[in-house]
């Protein structure tokens, strides 16, 4: 691995000289070695210096003074491509999921919208793992039960042959299937397009949404944001999902009616949660985010610094494959 990238470093030298690079993502631009890796391409380099998402004159400003951008969870949609100046020729994606770039609109605009597939998915799938266990488990109850002087012993229950629902078997959904064999679950699966050999060889269950719902004690979401998948869960899901129920939503904030969500966790209709992504970044849902089932973090999935590494690099190659053309 590390040969790998130390080779694509050297192969990066001066491949994008005199080019204008609009970096916009706060984890690559707060990323020491990706910086250094993007200069040296002979690139002339924006980055977002702000500490800060930018706002929508900011983000216009930079594109329009820019050959390319590497862009993050900007939007770049009809609101501001006919804004843009024809200077832009190519996007590229830093991470993955492209709810947030209308590529048709882009295509007219001639902007080329460029991406890789799967390269956070293992930071992603271990943080699914890592949160249903301590929800499972009740590591995150306990632990701040105790930090409050409170001594409670609720050892919850073993993740090892529950049964896991996983809607979405794309590279992150697979790789989870793959974390998830020593436990010895039982595996649902749901995909618009289904791997078979995949669901085959590793004996997974493919069922339908509801049979998911139904039978889960765990629920992970893995799917894009999309007009079907907006809203898929709301309180008609939740209501006949098991009282015990862990939802994990790592995949975008919009998939869950969080108010909903919200009334079941209050009433302890459901097991518990576990959110990384939110109908708004970052979230001011104070309430929701306070309450003792459900755990929470930052958008961090896609954030171990094995993935931010692997998503700088993929954008920055990306763009000089495309310089190539």
């Amino acid at each position: 691995m590390l040969y790998n990238v130390l080779k694509i470093y050297i192969t990066m030298e001066n491949k994008l000289k005199g080019k204008k690079v609009f970096v916009t993502t706060l984890a690559f631009c707060g990323n020491n070695y990706l910086c250094e890796k993007l200069i040296s391409t002979g690139a002339i380099v924006k980055f977002n210096d702000t500490g800060r998402r930018l706002s929508p004159e900011e983000l216009l400003h930079g594109l329009n003074s820019s050959d390319y951008a590497i862009i993050g969870l900007d939007k770049i949609n009809k609101s501001n491509i006919p804004n843009i100046s024809n200077n832009l020729k190519a996007i590229s994606k830093y991470g993955v999921g492209l709810d947030n770039i209308d590529i048709d609109a882009c295509e007219e605009k001639n902007i080329n919208v460029l991406y890789s597939k799967g390269v956070n998915k293992r930071s992603v799938s271990e943080l699914t793992i890592g949160t249903a266990l301590m929800l499972m488990r009740n590591i995150y109850f306990t632990s701040n039960e105790l930090k409050n002087g409170n001594w409670v012993k609720k050892g919850g229950v073993e993740l090892s042959g529950k049964k896991f629902g996983i809607i979405g078997l794309g590279n992150i959904g697979k790789d989870l299937v793959n974390l998830l064999q020593p436990f010895g679950c039982d595996i649902y699966i749901n995909d618009i397009d289904p791997d078979q050999e995949f669901i085959a060889i590793n004996n997974l269950t493919f069922s339908s949404k509801e049979e998911i719902y139904r039978k889960c004690d765990i629920i992970s979401l893995h799917v894009p944001l999309t007009t079907k998948t907006s809203n898929m869960i709301t309180k008609s899901e939740l209501s006949i999902m098991k009282s015990s129920v862990i939802i994990i939503n790592t995949a975008r904030g919009e998939l869950i009616d969080l108010d909903d969500l919200e009334h079941f966790l209050i009433n302890k209709k459901i097991g518990g949660a576990a959110l990384d992504v939110y109908d708004e970044e970052p979230p001011t849902r104070m309430e929701l985010l306070s309450l003792p089932n459900l755990v929470n973090t930052p958008h961090i999935g896609g954030n171990s610094k094995e993935a931010v590494i692997a998503m700088g690099i993929s954008a920055i190659n990306n763009l000089i494959n495309f310089n190539k053309n």
